[in-house]
């Protein structure tokens, strides 16, 4: 029986979130976020339609990625720039001391940086990107939190901002109740997911606490980008 789906469950809490959470289920799940995301992500799309077109003058660009978590998205980005020869840096930041240990354990890729730090950190540091982006995180935040995030956002980024998450609707959790039921026994991706999948917005919930200036994006599989673009860079 699904559950309702009507309203967000801003109280449930995911496993992962949890400082005393099991060490080896939580390695297994940044080790198969890279499966999950491939699927619900919509990474892919995101990098050809936004990412890869603001290469045309081939002149060398910034990324920041907010919440990077085990690295997956971002070592994805790295690849597909290095096979298309796109000049491209990327700094992943993650508070999570456990998120960025396994981060930084796996290989290292020319051009991608991975660093435990806030988005207000970077604010502080004066520090600025040609594109800031996160992958599943509003749904973490509360209005506090998402607000902040979205302020140094737009202080941070110089040319276009994509949070990419979850549009929360009952064939979502449906679906991926079923998808993954056969698999991630022994990690928190099923349930977490299922979770996330709660916690997250609709894309009228997201447009009404979104601040002026940013507009969401509805895309497939059952994916909202908010988005924001600096003044005066239609290129970023």
């Amino acid at each position: 029986m699904l559950p309702s789906l009507r309203d967000r469950a801003v109280d449930a809490v995911e496993l992962m979130d949890d400082p005393a959470c099991d060490a080896d289920a939580l390695r297994r799940t940044y080790a198969n976020f890279r499966y999950v995301n491939a699927v619900v992500s919509g990474l892919r799309h995101t990098y050809r339609h936004d990412i890869k077109p603001l290469f045309a003058d081939n002149r060398p660009r910034t990324l920041l990625d907010i919440g990077s978590g085990g690295g997956d998205v971002a070592r994805s980005l790295a690849r597909w720039a290095r096979r298309d020869r796109l000049p491209l840096t990327i700094t992943a930041i993650d508070p999570d001391v456990r998120a960025h240990a396994h981060a930084t354990a796996q290989p290292a890729q020319p051009g991608l940086h991975f660093r435990r730090a806030l988005s207000s950190d970077l604010v502080a540091a004066g520090e600025s990107y040609d594109i800031v982006l996160s992958n599943h995180v509003l749904h973490h935040l509360g209005p506090a939190d998402l607000g902040a995030l979205l302020v140094d956002s737009e202080r941070l980024c110089r040319g276009v901002v994509l949070h990419g998450d979850i549009d929360r609707h009952p064939l979502a959790y449906a679906g991926f109740g079923l998808g993954t039921w056969p698999f991630f026994r022994r990690s928190f991706i099923r349930v977490d997911g299922l979770t996330s999948i709660r916690r997250s917005f609709t894309a009228a919930e997201l447009a009404a606490v979104a601040p002026p200036g940013w507009t969401v994006q509805r895309e497939l599989p059952f994916r909202l980008v908010l988005r924001w673009q600096a003044s005066g860079s239609a290129n970023a």
